[in-house]
C-alpha cells in the first residue's frame, strides 16, 4: 500500500534514484510523478510533499550527480602528484561514478537538454527560484569541466602533455566518459574498474608529447 501524503519517512536519496531510473527508462516527457512515486511506494500526491514538480525533481537528480562527481575530483586536483597521475585518477573516479550510478549518468547525457529548455511557470509567472537553481547547476557543471581543463593545461605547460586544444580535448574526453552510463551493464564483459582504467590509459596516450 502506498504511503499517505503525511508520511515523510521516505529518504530523499531514494526518491532521486527512483526518478533517475524512471527518467532513464521513459525519458523526460513520458515520465510522470506517479511512475516515480511507485518505485518508492509513494502516491503522486505524497511525492509533491518532497518535490514541487517533475522539473524540480529532474534538477535534483542532476544536482546530486554533479555534486557527487565534483566532491571526488577536487581532492585529486589539489593532491601533490604529477598532472598525468591526477588526470588518470580523475578519469577513473568519473567513470567509476558513472558505472555505479548508470541511471543518473544517462540522465546527465539525455535529459540535460530538457533542463536547458525549461522555464517552469506558476500562478505568479516564471518560477524564479527554480531558474536560480538551474543557473547554479550550470555554473557547477562548468566548474566540473574546468577541473579537467586545469590539469590538462598544467600538464601542457609542464611538458607532460602534447599541446592539444584543451577545450576540445576535454569535451571529447568527458563525452566518452559520460556515455559509459548509457551502454555499461553490470555483470557484463568488463567491470567498471576495468573500463575506467582503459579510458584513463587511452586519454593519457592521446596526450603523450
Amino acid at each position: 500500500m502506498a504511503r499517505k501524503p503525511a508520511d515523510q519517512t521516505v529518504n530523499r536519496e531514494d526518491i532521486i534514484l527512483a526518478a533517475a531510473e524512471v527518467l532513464h527508462r521513459n525519458g523526460y516527457e513520458a515520465t510522470t510523478m506517479k511512475d516515480i512515486g511507485a518505485l518508492v511506494n509513494l502516491t503522486a500526491a505524497s511525492l509533491y510533499h518532497h518535490f514541487r514538480n517533475k522539473d524540480s525533481l529532474l534538477l535534483a537528480v542532476l544536482e546530486d550527480g554533479l555534486a557527487y562527481a565534483i566532491a571526488r575530483l577536487e581532492p585529486i586536483v589539489a593532491a601533490d602528484q604529477s598532472n598525468a597521475q591526477k588526470l588518470a585518477a580523475m578519469i577513473k573516479a568519473h567513470v567509476l561514478g558513472v558505472t555505479q550510478h548508470t541511471a543518473v549518468g544517462a540522465t546527465m547525457v539525455f535529459e540535460i537538454r530538457s533542463l536547458m529548455r525549461k522555464k517552469p511557470t506558476g500562478k505568479m509567472g516564471v518560477d524564479e527560484s527554480f531558474m536560480e537553481r538551474r543557473n547554479v547547476f550550470f555554473a557547477q557543471r562548468d566548474h566540473f569541466e574546468d577541473l579537467f581543463r586545469q590539469v590538462v593545461q598544467a600538464g601542457i605547460e609542464a611538458g607532460e602533455f602534447y599541446p592539444v586544444d584543451v577545450g576540445i580535448f576535454v569535451k571529447t574526453m568527458l563525452g566518452a566518459n559520460n556515455w559509459v552510463g548509457v551502454w555499461y551493464k553490470e555483470g557484463g564483459r568488463l567491470s567498471g574498474e576495468t573500463i575506467a582504467a582503459l579510458l584513463a590509459e587511452t586519454s593519457l596516450k592521446a596526450l603523450q608529447p
